[in-house]
């Protein structure tokens, strides 16, 4: 399992979480204005995306869209029209879709795109954004922390577009909730690498260093992101131990 070829861009740049966003500044996490900035300070930018009622793919980390924009409903609850006129944080900004984010990037950075999931087996999300990136001519990764996302990405996107496997080695987020031991060691451990067959690695920096991203370093030559970087001390243990940070809350 060699490093997949072709893919150095997806290093070469620290790569800002969610976009270079600032609150403060009117440019909220997720949304265009904080592309814009990360373009502008010369970043890769990281997105998450959620699935819309009618199946479209939008620009989004939560399932639920209260935190952001102060309606009760989930994500999933909307329609893909009806989420995009929602405004973020109490800015004018507005949740983009992701073939509207991609447009508004246009390949002048490179951009991964985060699957999220909730481990239910729907691969509905999934096969909506690997048919926009397969559209989409600008250097983009695509990520999960589901192992059945990435394996899943495995048969439909290209091998240009390299795929990720988000990780940590503790499972204490209630997101896991609903997964039994042995799929948590699963993670952990990265026993699901004969079926993903990551092109790299994207893990916790508190986690680093640490068995299971050792490993893919020197025995499966994968790139390992750190995630999320936020203070000097979270930044040298990515200097040492990854090849490079998702970061926020300041500039690289």
């Amino acid at each position: 399992m060699g490093r997949p070829a072709g893919i150095s861009w997806l290093v070469a740049r620290p790569i800002a979480h969610r976009g270079l966003h600032d609150r403060a500044a009117g440019r909220p996490e997720n949304t265009v204005a904080a592309a814009r900035a990360a373009i502008a300070g010369g970043y890769a930018i990281e997105c998450d995306v959620q699935i819309s009622a009618d199946g479209e793919a939008m620009v989004f980390h939560d399932a639920a869209l209260g935190r952001l924009t102060g309606v009760a409903d989930p994500v999933a609850a909307m329609r893909g029209a009806d989420l995009a006129r929602l405004t973020v944080a109490g800015t004018a900004e507005t949740i983009p879709t992701l073939p509207a984010f991609l447009s508004e990037i246009a390949g002048r950075t490179p951009l991964v795109v985060e699957i999220k999931s909730s481990y239910s087996g729907d691969l509905t999300l999934t096969r909506r954004v690997a048919d926009i990136l397969c559209e989409y001519a600008g250097p983009v990764a695509v990520k999960s922390f589901d192992p059945q996302v990435v394996a899943a990405l495995r048969g439909l996107v290209p091998e240009t577009i390299p795929r990720g496997i988000v990780g940590e080695t503790n499972q204490d987020d209630p997101a896991y909730a609903g997964l039994t031991d042995s799929a948590r060691r699963r993670l952990s451990d990265l026993l699901h690498i004969a079926e993903t067959r990551p092109g790299f690695v994207s893990w916790r920096v508190d986690d680093l260093p640490c068995a299971a991203t050792h490993l893919a370093r020197v025995l499966g030559h994968l790139p390992v992101m750190a995630w999320t970087v936020r203070n000097p001390d979270q930044r040298r243990l990515a200097e040492m131990y990854a090849d490079q940070m998702v970061f926020e809350g300041f500039s690289a």
